[in-house]
């Protein structure tokens, strides 16, 4: 799936999506980094915003990372309430045996950045493929604290 065509899925028809980029102070790095509980280098955050009319339909932001060797591009989309929305996987090197299936990701939807975003706690970990569910838990929270860093709820 292209970035395009994942932004199409994350909001409906009709929807405004406006691409705005953050440059993070080394304090919204520094307390998004203790916020998520994980170390990254990410300095230059993109998001999108999907608007309706004058409703604020949410925010996706996209992350690319390593799961075992090899890389992985997800979509994350944020409410207005600033939980998840929904997970998108747009590409996984990984060999397929590996791939989280969506009844998994499922399990993410509505989740907020708290101890439970865990596969030590509410997040069920994948049998057989640890470091895919590792990654998606760590790529949530880390847009998660980013989110809030940055300006959203």
């Amino acid at each position: 799936m292209t970035q395009q065509q994942a932004l199409a899925s994350a909001f409906p028809a009709g929807t405004r999506v406006t691409r705005q980029a953050v440059f993070l102070t080394p304090e919204q790095a520094s307390a998004a980094k203790k916020e998520s509980g994980l170390e990254f280098n990410d300095r230059m955050i993109v998001r999108y915003t999907g608007v309706a009319g004058d409703r604020l339909l949410g925010y996706a932001y996209f992350d690319t990372h390593r799961v075992r060797t090899l890389p992985e591009t997800i979509m994350v989309v944020i409410t207005p309430e600033g939980t998840l929305g929904k997970i998108e996987i747009l590409s996984f090197d990984e060999p397929p045996e590996y791939l989280p299936k969506p009844r998994w990701i499922d399990q993410f939807k509505r989740r907020r950045l708290d101890d439970d975003l865990s596969l030590k706690r509410a997040i069920r970990p994948i049998s057989g493929a640890s470091l895919s569910g590792r990654a998606i838990v760590n790529a949530s929270r880390k847009v998660l604290a980013l989110h809030r860093i940055i300006g959203g709820k």
